[in-house]
């Protein structure tokens, strides 16, 4: 497959947790810093956290403090901690290599309810 595979989300009230994961069967995954992306209705989608192929990271100003990236790379896999949820969080999220450079996977739905 080409496109990244998400899964994990579902419905949670606020507060509550979820692990997203990403499998990208792709070559040279180890070597690409990899992004988790959401996507709101009516809304542009945006980048929501990075992981280098070091292990470094960085969040947007909304996940920080909530939200950890991770990776592993025997698995090719990207995942995505995310606790204290809230209804704003609401979205589709999807991964892709930082600069968003691989076609788009489905995504997976993450509801937050209040």
């Amino acid at each position: 497959q080409v496109q990244p595979v998400e899964s994990g989300g579902g419905l949670v009230q606020a507060g509550g947790s979820l692990r997203l994961s990403c499998a990208a069967s792709r070559a040279f995954f180890a070597f690409a810093a990899m992004g988790w992306y959401r996507q709101a209705p009516g809304k542009q989608r945006e980048l929501v956290a990075t992981i280098t192929p070091g292990g470094s990271t960085s969040y947007a100003d909304s996940a920080k403090g909530r939200f950890t990236i991770s990776r592993d790379n025997a698995k090719k896999t990207v995942y995505l901690q995310m606790n204290s949820l809230k209804p704003e969080d609401t979205a589709v999220y999807y991964c892709n290599t930082g600069g968003g450079t691989w076609p788009w996977g489905q995504g997976t739905q993450v509801t937050v309810s209040s």
